[in-house]
């Protein structure tokens, strides 16, 4: 954990000399203690001693981040991105997983890892992969695979994703839109979003947090069509066995952080936390965040993209490219015909 919060020490200070020397920070530190991370990992893996630390900053310290900031969400927020809204995150997900599925069966992916594949694309990363891969009976080799690439994808996503907002002129609630429904995780939402501002912050989360909740009904679905993703072995010369369905338990299904969240979220609307104490809160929201994404860095090594194979890497590839084109219709197209959250 010291080893992070070293890294985010620098990037912090980094972004302060920014500030001094510009006026103000065009590398945020966010995204300076992920490239720092990543720079550290591709000249030195770390020992095994130091996996604890690395694995609690950039899951625990990350998940606590997220249920922090539902203290600066409010319900007025959720009412105003309208059913309309809600409706279109819906359509375009389940549109995703097909498309997804029917990408990765076109460069000659096996139907288990398709679906991880299609899920984790069109939910929320390595989550979704790690719920469906039971229900579909999923290998440990197929699930690695799938991991592999959309871990360092989703770091890609992380950095890359706000030079999209000026391209296509989109407002901030735009902007987060769009990252709520491309970046892969939760967490993950937050370092794309922090840099473009707290309205994009508090867009994208609700938004991916709809994303993420319709993990259950998509588990759910597939358990009834386990039978589908059963595949004859190699050199078997009878009937394949049937995968029993293992339906993932509800903590699986629903994290921790996300309800944490919610409920932080009530009792701001509610007015149980000061007002006062909001200003802190997100200083330490933003605090935790990069030092949970130069433990993210540290966890991400890019020679696990050649491991993964070519046409994984292609279907993921592919896969993405096709929901942001996907959600950047939607928005041009529709977003601004729904009550708008902000200009």
């Amino acid at each position: 954990m010291v080893l992070c919060i070293a890294i985010a020490a620098i990037a912090w200070g980094a972004q302060i000399i920014e500030v001094a020397a510009f006026g103000e920070p065009y590398i945020e530190a966010l995204v300076i203690a992920i490239l720092l991370g990543v720079m550290l990992r591709s000249l030195w893996h770390p020992a095994d001693r130091w996996a604890p630390g690395i694995q609690f900053s950039s899951k625990m310290l990350l998940e606590i981040a997220v249920v922090l900031l539902g203290t600066q969400v409010s319900v007025r927020t959720v009412a105003e991105i309208g059913p309309a809204m809600l409706w279109g995150i819906a359509l375009i997900v389940a549109i995703s997983i097909g498309a997804s599925y029917a990408i990765s069966r076109s460069v000659g992916l096996s139907k288990r890892v398709a679906m991880l594949l299609a899920c984790g694309n069109s939910i929320c990363g390595n989550s979704a992969i790690v719920a469906v891969a039971p229900v579909i009976g999923a290998k440990a080799s197929e699930v690695g695979a799938a991991i592999a690439f959309t871990a360092v994808l989703g770091v890609v996503m992380v950095l890359g994703l706000p030079a999209l907002k000026p391209i296509f002129s989109m407002t901030v609630s735009q902007y987060g839109m769009l990252a709520g429904m491309t970046v892969y995780a939760v967490p993950q939402v937050m370092a794309a979003t922090l840099p473009i501002g707290a309205l994009a912050n508090q867009i994208g989360t609700i938004v991916k947090l709809v994303r993420v909740l319709m993990l259950a009904p998509v588990v759910l679905v597939l358990s009834l069509l386990s039978h589908r993703f059963v595949e004859p072995l190699e050199g078997a010369t009878g009937v394949a066995p049937q995968v029993a369905p293992i339906v993932p338990s509800l903590q699986r299904l629903v994290p921790w952080f996300i309800v944490g969240f919610l409920v932080m979220g009530g009792l701001r609307t509610l007015g149980v936390i000061p007002v006062s104490w909001l200003a802190s809160i997100k200083s330490l929201t933003v605090a935790l965040t990069i030092v949970s994404m130069a433990a993210l860095g540290l966890t991400v090594d890019v020679r696990e993209v050649s491991r993964a194979g070519i046409r994984v890497s292609v279907a993921v590839t592919l896969s993405l490219l096709l929901l942001i084109a996907m959600t950047l219709g939607f928005i041009l197209l529709f977003v601004g015909r729904v009550p708008p959250v902000a200009a």
